[in-house]
């Protein structure tokens, strides 16, 4: 008998698995797809208001802006116990919230008769979309070999809805009303809620209670620096992000009065201007995997006061071009948030951490949505672009105190 048989070894330790397998390819698409949708929910209110307004009896759209402030409240305080959610109680559960509760909030505010219903379902749409952001990227960065290449394709994915839902409000206000607006991305979410039901892998164990080695090693004060730093920086490019994706619509309609007075032309225009602008988050993604953030991060918002700048004193064609200028900028910042989240934040707080940035950051642009239509019709789009660009210079003070990296290696 061997004796290397019979002799007993110790038991080896239990092994703590992970929070769930990887995403596959389909999910991973459909997880874009939902950034996708959720910043198409939002916008439609503002690129359909001039009709909802008037459907409402109201006088001037800039009188019914105010009403969507609670959207962009809830979607920023909403992301605190959303990232929670995500951490504690699984993402996967999460984002099925998501899924079914912004299509029953869709169809909700299609029903809506008067502004102050209005701003109730929105209201409620904004909490459910809020979900998003802090569950959906943490659960598809998860492993990333290239996060900053994932980064890129999801934050396009998510800005093509910007450019969807100035597309769709304007075709759907012209050939039909603006509550279809709302009624088909309903529609659709209900749909891909249901296929992330079916192809989406159970999660044995909540990411807060998994066992996730950390991609990157940093010091505790570098980790609090990077968090207060990317807290302020997506404050104030948040603040750039919804004036521009709120206010676009009618700024456009001003500076292009004499070239385009079409509706579906003019949301043509607009979705044109999104899809290019947006192409900068995947160069600028992939460019996170090679280069130090900071110095990359300080050109991109520089570019943004320089673009904001010359929109002041554009018009037609010229105002076009600076816009596209200005777009691309600051969608081209929107990567550099979470590419500095997987740097220096572990996984198993990815989604509390996340929830709490942008938690305080679309509280703080929710001021700005809610004061966009009186401080246009008050000071004009003039002033509001040069108060922009003085918001994008705040910005550059902010990134300044990043803690400085090497650029990182290739996987």
């Amino acid at each position: 008998m061997d004796i290397a048989q019979t002799s007993s070894s110790p038991p080896s330790p239990p092994a703590i698995p992970a929070a769930s397998p990887l995403p596959s390819r389909a999910v991973g698409l459909l997880l874009n797809a939902a950034h996708t949708l959720d910043h198409l929910v939002l916008l439609v209110f503002a690129s359909s208001v001039a009709a909802i307004a008037s459907d409402f009896g109201l006088q001037r759209w800039e009188d019914l802006m105010p009403y969507t402030a609670g959207a962009f409240l809830m979607f920023g305080l909403g992301s605190i116990p959303s990232g929670r959610l995500g951490d504690l109680w699984g993402r996967r559960k999460a984002m099925l919230l998501f899924f079914f509760g912004t299509a029953a909030s869709c169809l909700l505010v299609a029903a809506t008769q008067t502004p102050w219903q209005m701003a109730l379902a929105l209201t409620v749409l904004g909490s459910f979309a809020s979900i998003y952001h802090p569950v959906g990227i943490p659960m598809l960065l998860r492993d990333a070999a290239r996060p900053g290449a994932v980064i890129g394709w999801n934050n396009m994915a998510g800005n093509l809805g910007i450019a969807f839902a100035a597309l769709l409000t304007g075709f759907t206000v012209s050939l039909w009303s603006w509550r279809a607006g709302f009624l088909i991305p309903g529609l659709v979410c209900l749909a891909l809620g249901l296929l992330f039901m079916r192809l989406a892998p159970e999660e044995t164990l909540a990411p807060a209670k998994a066992n996730h080695p950390r991609r990157h090693q940093s010091t505790a004060s570098d980790t609090t620096r990077a968090l207060i730093v990317i807290t302020l920086a997506a404050s104030t490019g948040s603040v750039l992000y919804n004036f521009t994706t709120n206010g676009n619509t009618e700024l456009f309609r001003e500076r292009l009065n004499q070239v385009i007075s079409d509706p579906a032309h003019l949301g043509l225009l607009l979705s044109a201007v999104y899809v290019i602008a947006a192409v900068s988050q995947v160069v600028v993604g992939r460019l996170t995997d090679k280069v130090a953030l900071r110095p990359l991060y300080l050109g991109m918002v520089c570019a943004q006061v320089v673009f904001f700048l010359l929109a002041t004193q554009a018009s037609g064609w010229w105002f076009g071009l600076a816009a596209l200028g200005f777009m691309a900028a600051i969608f081209g910042a929107i990567p550099f948030t979470d590419a500095i989240m997987v740097r220096y934040v572990d996984d198993r707080q990815r989604s509390r951490m996340t929830g709490l940035r942008i938690g305080i950051a679309f509280m703080v642009s929710s001021v700005v949505v809610a004061g966009l239509g009186p401080v246009v019709k008050a000071m004009g789009f003039t002033f509001a672009l040069f108060a922009m660009a003085a918001v994008a210079a705040l910005t550059l003070v902010a990134i300044w105190q990043l803690p400085s990296d090497p650029p990182p290696r290739s996987p």
